[in-house]
């Protein structure tokens, strides 16, 4: 069977070129063979640590070029590169057949026989469409599947930007008077919206209530509702939904903004997609639970094989210190007290060559670590600079933490001042979570939770690498329910509860270390 022979194929590969760091190559293997052959969908969690470093990769493509038929490779433009010009070519100089690997955003033909690479963005959006340009009915193997959920509302959001204005001016140029005189309204109601750091706001009842005005009058023609454009029926679709997301995002410098509107519960629009060909999903940490039910739950996908691979102890434990008594983010006393703890960390790790970094989810609370840390370590403190030197004190947000680390020096320590919870202050996240609230829904263990989890998880992953230390400032994870959750995601850990143990774990790691030399 197919199994049998990647197996064999690939443990023969692994020790020719000395790859059996991760222990999980050969069940992948067998597992990706076997939905493949079987045309049976599946799941597998491979551990934050494996995405970040990439090596689970050669385990699905070892099947997928050993599998006879075609297949669709689905993985982000910024992994690409590696895998079509590296990992690739690699597994096949030490295979005896070769097997054709084209990279695109549609079918090469109706004969091809080989593997095509494309974007998350060009498959979802034609299978969203239902279009022609990829074939139903073949494998399609989706790689980093972790942001399958956010890739999927993307192609389902629809943007009405200057441009979209004017296709409706010209769609109903009878009506052009009425449609500038709304844009007029709009933008006047919307800039009086007091900004916040996200740049955007939810559409309030009197801006859907002119948008809505302005459809009824746009469709009381005869033939009004061919003439609408496309991007304009789609807005109009979800405007008329109440589990529809809609919000304007500006830009106050340019004068310039933006419609947008997405469904919230993406799962009962894709539910029926996935039915058209046999997935594998490959995610770092899709779900709590061994079995995705959440994730699963999310995107409408049925019942599949789901596997979850547990974490090596030996090479993936990291030193987690997680002091009690530091008042909680939401009380005054907390500021403070973050910044004395802080600088204690950084002081202590400054000491070494390499890497320290500090996240901080909240705007303003950045800039002030910033502004302190620099009082006291000079150049070396960097606000989310793209190019940090390798013993630079980096002070970043999460969204650049998860854009950039994969191009970054590994740290020596990684200090969190919180934990990164969606803030209901986001338009957008207040947005979800009221729409949970009318489902009667669990809108914390539902959506804030997983969230926090899933991006607490891919944050360590460089500290994992070379088990750093990581430094958690969130008492919450000590005091509530959920922290048990929290420190299950983060295992396997060293707990270290006061600060003078860091500097006996230091010491002892540098004895460690002489007497090894």
């Amino acid at each position: 069977m197919l199994e049998a022979k990647v197996h064999e194929q690939l443990r023969a590969f692994l020790r020719h070129q000395g790859r059996a760091g991760w222990p999980h190559h050969l069940t992948m293997a067998r597992l990706a063979a076997r939905a493949l052959r079987l045309g049976r969908s599946s799941l597998m969690q491979v551990g934050s640590t494996a995405l970040y470093q990439g090596h689970y990769r050669l385990s699905y493509l070892m099947s997928l070029l050993m599998w006879p038929g075609p297949a669709i490779l689905v993985l982000p433009e910024s992994m690409r590169p590696t895998v079509q010009h590296t990992d690739i070519p690699l597994l096949q100089e030490w295979m005896p057949t070769q097997k054709p690997v084209h990279y695109g955003d549609s079918w090469p033909g109706a004969d091809f026989q080989g593997i095509l690479l494309t974007t998350p963005q060009a498959w979802l959006c034609n299978l969203m469409a239902q279009g022609d340009r990829f074939p139903a009915n073949i494998p399609v193997v989706i790689d980093s599947a972790d942001n399958l959920e956010d890739w999927v509302r993307d192609c389902l959001t629809t943007t009405l930007d200057a441009d979209a204005w004017q296709a409706l001016t010209q769609a109903y140029p009878h009506q052009q008077n009425l449609i500038r005189d709304t844009r007029v309204s709009l933008t006047r109601t919307i800039f009086q919206h007091p900004p916040n750091p996200y740049h955007c706001h939810l559409i309030d009842a009197i801006e859907q209530q002119q948008l809505i005005t302005l459809q009824q009058t746009l469709l009381a023609g005869e033939f009004a509702q061919s003439a609408m454009p496309l991007k304009w029926r789609r807005f109009w679709q979800q405007l008329d939904t109440a589990g529809a997301l809609l919000w304007v995002k500006l830009n106050r410098q340019l004068g310039q903004w933006t419609l947008h509107s997405a469904p919230i519960d993406v799962a009962s629009t894709v539910a029926p997609y996935w039915q058209q060909q046999p997935i594998v999903l490959i995610g770092g940490a899709l779900d709590i639970s061994s079995d995705a039910s959440h994730y699963r739950q999310r995107l409408g996908l049925g019942e599949m094989t789901c596997l979850k691979f547990g974490p090596d102890r030996q090479t993936e434990e990291i030193q987690l210190y997680l002091p009690d008594g530091i008042p909680f983010p939401n009380t005054p006393e907390f500021q403070p007290v973050l910044l004395e703890e802080l600088s204690h960390l950084v002081l202590m790790s400054a000491q070494g060559n390499g890497l320290t970094v500090v996240l901080v989810g909240d705007t303003p609370l950045k800039q002030q670590v910033a502004t302190v840390l620099a009082a006291q370590f000079g150049s070396r403190v960097q606000l989310e600079h793209y190019q940090p030197a390798a013993n630079a004190i980096l002070v970043c947000g999460w969204r650049y933490w998860r854009e950039h680390q994969i191009h970054l020096p590994r740290p020596q320590l990684l200090a969190i001042a919180t934990l990164p919870i969606p803030s209901l202050e986001d338009p957008l996240v207040a947005g979800r979570v009221a729409y949970y609230k009318r489902c009667r829904q669990d809108w914390f263990r539902l959506y804030l939770l997983p969230t926090a989890l899933h991006e607490l998880q891919q944050a360590i992953a460089p500290a994992r690498h070379n088990q750093s230390l990581v430094a958690l400032l969130d008492n919450r994870v000590n005091h509530r329910s959920y922290g048990r959750q929290i420190l299950d995601a983060l295992s396997p850990v060293v707990r270290l509860h006061q600060r003078h143990a860091l500097w006996l774990t230091e010491v002892t790691s540098g004895n460690q270390h002489r007497q090894g030399l």
